[in-house]
């Protein structure tokens, strides 16, 4: 039988009309054909993985246990340092008076004895006194206002409320009316709602109460905390039990009334089932009661298994975590859960776990912008909030979590989550454990060695692990791994990848996250760009790379891309397409000398990381990104053909480091004119506030008729009075400069600098009043070559102040290091000295002067305040004077070294005699005179004379 002619009919009456329609039609069609090509996918994974159809009562999550919470409390079960003095801590806040009522808030994860602090402190005798009336309620979830209102009255029981009234505004009357007046303490125990809606008609009525009522909220979220309006100062959160405080809890739990032989016994196992708690109250107490009635076999077996595995144990300790669990999303649901896939106690890399949840398709589609980045940063707070992470380390500015870890009982919580069926899953090829852990995680680390066999199919990808999305490779590459096309995350670090072998992995094109730190890379193929949709790539560390070819720069879809430490010398100018990239880290590649002008068009970058090369000079325009917020940037060069000072204070908004290098170049004085009105305008002192310390070195190359120009000196000063910036800087070196007087910030009391030094100061003769500055710490002169006479002037003690003056109140080290012209520091004057009205420098403790070949002469009532000192090289110095005779008599009062422990004099080839001091130890080498005095050995005058009044006196050289 023939087949029936299919006979069709057209209404179209122009082709143009025809082709658009057939066009239409046809992608229609293969939008169809695409859907069932998929559904056909999911149906053969659903065979291959054994999925079925199972009913909702099949969940593997336990039913929420929500016992309500009494205020009754067993002191036998308390145990701890920390709930105590917390405890402490709460009631004496409680027993402040005045003021509107004050919410205060306990917050922890679940188990850690929230609820316990909360009993002790509703118990306290002093509590119970100062409190007309005390109120316990447990609220737990939902926040059911009228039922807690309808608590509150029935406890303070004077009014009455109707049977099954459901009249809010009714209820709340009678709740004002029953604590009108009075004061109270309200513990709200088990809060859960983020929503100020319910609370805020609750919270309006308990502020009728009398002046000094208080609230006790505990939770498990600071969100709620918050939400009740609790200041930073008001939250408490318990910390955990130390092991030996987890094992006494545990102990008398599980072996209450044996004797102390016998409770040795399970002491070695005792111990480390104590540890598997982490500190966790609830956890010692499941497990204690669980071990009640076992005998020693029973606490190892409890000790070798996992909490998750001990059937009784998760029946009451997972529960408590069940609420938490609950309250998640089912997107935040999939994303704690898969937390376990890391060891217990690991520290998990943030920006890591987000990549891996995005592999996993755990935060959905991309919608661009960086809404999966930032979906998963939210829900790491989220997981935060809920104290289901801890050990929470924050980034510089705190807005963004870094790294974190998991409490092993949350992470127990976590794997028995994912091992939600017994069913065996098994492989002829590959170990169970394995093919179930690809199973349940879709992860895998791959840590195996070369075989030695080729034929070896154990190194071979095997079908069971071809639904992997998350992989790290450790040693060698396995054979067939083009054939994971679900991979969305690898990382292979320190393996020894060849050309080929890269050329393999640029197969696996969904690939988001590429790692491949250390892997010897010399090149890189251009079939990367293959991996069209990559977000991140690390390259770091191949320290042999020559070159990075253009094909990376077509990777339009990355984020983010590592080249620390690769030995590049330049970046390509395509740099510019990476459009989207948020994140550039050029760090440590020492032989990099400049940025393309195409960086300027990354206009998402957020963070550019360039410390450790050799870059000095950036392009203009990149301080206009509006999105840079972290330029990890340590030394640049201003002036001449380099950056200009306007463009500094544009780059420094987004300088993340606290220490910057300046160097400013100019070759004439019509630049250092420029330099100085560059320098008013960019108006540094304000535009670097941020800054603690700061190195400036001048480089500066003139003619000799502009070195001899009557302006230069003042010209000098303005440049260091522009440069020099705010009053909060801690530290400050000037280099170079070839001013003759400093800039007016050395002698000013009004900043907080700590740390000052100045070296190759050719010009400079006299030093400023230096002993104003209230915080100086350390103070290093260096090459200061015009330096001849240190005046009474630079401690800054004023002559006709009455009031108590401290010259260099915080000074505990100061050097002078190659002045060679230096002959004179001038002494402050006997009455100075007696005064009771003026201290010098308290805190001294080490003075250094080295090389210093003309002076003649120290101050030696300055040396009353030293502890060490080095001397080298003062070929000049002849006398050291010391005490007269009559003071002489009284040594233990009068002796010019009363603090000296240690005396260093080297290479002081005139100087023939020491006064008198408390030396332990002296250093006269290289010192020819003082050699030949105290040098004839520990029997002559000399010695005598020294160390009669230092019994424990060494000589270096010995003698």
């Amino acid at each position: 039988m023939e087949p029936k002619q299919k006979i069709g009919c057209s209404f179209i009456r122009s082709s143009c009309l025809g082709f658009k329609k057939v066009s239409v039609r046809r992608d229609i069609a293969k939008k169809i054909e695409n859907v069932k090509a998929m559904l056909e996918q999911i149906y053969e994974e659903r065979k291959k993985f054994d999925f079925v159809i199972a009913p909702p009562t099949t969940d593997p999550v336990p039913t929420p246990w929500r016992v309500q919470s009494t205020p009754f409390v067993d002191l036998t079960k308390v145990h701890g340092v920390d709930i105590h003095n917390k405890k402490e801590d709460i009631v004496s806040k409680l027993m402040l008076n005045g003021g509107h009522t004050q919410v205060l808030s306990i917050v922890g994860t679940g188990g850690l004895g929230k609820t316990t602090l909360a009993k002790l402190v509703y118990n306290d005798e002093r509590v119970k006194d100062c409190f007309e009336l005390r109120i316990w309620i447990c609220v737990s979830d939902p926040f059911d206002v009228a039922g807690i209102a309808i608590g509150i009255v029935n406890k303070v029981g004077i009014q009455e409320i109707p049977p099954n009234s459901n009249q809010l505004a009714l209820v709340l009357e009678k709740l004002e009316a029953s604590i009108s007046g009075k004061k109270f303490l309200l513990v709200l125990d088990d809060v859960w709602t983020e929503d100020n809606t319910k609370w805020d008609p609750l919270k309006i009525s308990l502020q009728c109460g009398a002046a000094g009522s208080k609230i006790l909220v505990t939770t498990r979220k600071e969100t709620v905390a918050k939400m009740v309006g609790t200041l930073n100062d008001d939250m408490y959160h318990p910390n955990k039990l130390s092991e030996e405080e987890c094992w006494s809890l545990l102990c008398d739990t599980s072996l209450l009334g044996k004797s102390d032989e016998e409770c040795g016994k399970f002491e070695v196992f005792g111990k480390k089932i104590a540890r598997k708690c982490n500190g966790l109250p609830l956890a010692a107490i499941v497990l204690g009661t669980l071990l009640q009635f076992k005998d020693l076999e029973g606490w190892e077996h409890v000790e070798k298994n996992e909490i998750w595995e001990l059937e009784n144990a998760k029946v009451e300790l997972f529960p408590h975590l069940v609420l938490s669990y609950n309250d998640l999303s089912p997107a935040l649901k999939r994303c704690f859960s898969y937390c376990a896939v890391y060891p217990k106690d690991h520290q998990i890399h943030a920006e890591t776990l987000v990549e891996e949840w995005m592999a996993q398709g755990y935060l959905g589609s991309d919608s661009g912008n960086g809404a999966l980045e930032l979906k998963g940063r939210e829900n790491l707070r989220n997981l935060a909030m809920r104290c289901l992470i801890q050990d929470i380390q924050k980034s510089k500015s705190g807005e963004q979590i870094e790294r974190c870890k998991m409490h092993d009982i949350v992470h127990d919580f976590a794997m028995f989550l994912r091992k939600n069926d017994d069913k065996e899953r098994s492989c002829q090829a590959c170990d169970s454990s394995l093919v179930s852990h690809v199973q349940e995680y879709r992860s895998l680390p791959w840590d195996y060695e070369p075989p030695v066999d080729e034929r070896d199919r154990s190194f071979q990808v095997c079908n069971c692990i071809k639904s992997l999305r998350v992989m790290s490779i450790y040693r060698c590459i396995p054979v067939g791994i083009e054939m994971l096309i679900h991979l969305r995350w690898l990382e292979v670090r320190g393996v020894a990848l060849s050309k080929d072998g890269l050329e393999i992995i640029c197969r696996l094109y969904f690939l988001q996250t590429l790692l491949l730190s250390n892997c010897y890379l010399t090149v890189i193929p251009r079939e990367i760009g293959n991996l069209n949709q990559l977000r991140r790539l690390d390259l770091s560390q191949n320290f042999i790379m020559e070159e990075l070819l253009g094909s990376v720069c077509s990777l339009i879809e990355l984020r983010s891309l590592s080249l620390e430490r690769c030995f590049l010398e330049m970046i390509p100018q395509e740099i510019g397409n990476l459009v989207k990239l948020r994140e550039l880290d050029l760090s440590q590649n020492s032989r990099m000398k400049e940025l393309p002008e195409s960086i300027c068009s990354l206009v998402e970058l957020q963070i550019l990381k360039i410390e450790g090369t050799s870059i000095n000079c950036v392009p203009e325009a990149l301080g206009d990104l509006s999105n840079l917020s972290t330029l990890q940037l340590r030394k640049i060069k201003v002036g001449s053909e380099y950056n200009k000072l306007g463009s500094l204070k544009k780059l420094y908004r987004h300088l993340t480091t606290e220490y910057l290098d300046l160097e400013i170049y100019w070759s004439s004085m019509s630049e250092m004119e420029e330099l100085v009105e560059d320098a008013r305008q960019a108006e540094l002192q304000t535009g670097l506030q941020k800054l603690e310390s700061l190195n400036i070195y001048f480089s500066v190359k003139m003619n000799e008729m502009e070195q001899s120009s009557s302006s230069l000196p003042s010209m000098w000063m303005e440049v260091a009075e522009a440069l020099v910036p705010h009053h909060n800087l801690k530290r400050l070196a000037i280099g170079g400069y070839e001013g003759s007087r400093l800039p007016h910030l050395m002698s000013s009391s009004f900043n907080y600098i700590k740390e000052i030094f100045l070296f190759v100061l050719s010009e400079v003769s006299s030093l400023p009043a230096m002993g104003k500055l209230p915080f100086l710490e350390i103070l290093e002169f260096l090459h200061l070559d015009e330096l001849m006479f240190v005046g009474r002037e630079f401690l800054g003690i004023e002559s006709s102040c009455d009031d108590v003056v401290v010259a260099f109140p915080k000074l505990k080290e100061l050097k002078f290091y190659y002045c060679s012209k230096w002959e004179e520091w001038e002494d402050i004057r006997e009455e100075e000295e007696e005064s009771a009205a003026i201290s010098i420098m308290p805190c001294l403790t080490t003075l250094s002067i080295r090389n210093c070949e003309s002076l003649k002469k120290l101050p030696h009532r300055l040396l009353h305040k030293v502890s060490m000192s080095q001397f080298s090289r003062c070929s000049k110095w002849e006398e050291w004077e010391d005490i007269t005779e009559e003071e002489e008599e009284y040594a233990a009062i009068f002796s010019i070294m009363p603090r000296h422990t240690k005396l260093s004099i080297r290479d002081c080839e005139s100087l023939k005699k020491l006064p008198h001091g408390h030396l332990q130890l002296l250093d006269i080498n290289g010192s020819t005179e003082l050699v030949k005095t105290y040098g004839e050995g520990k029997e002559g005058s000399a010695w005598r004379s020294i160390s009669q009044h230092n019994p424990k006196l060494r000589l270096y050289p010995e003698d």
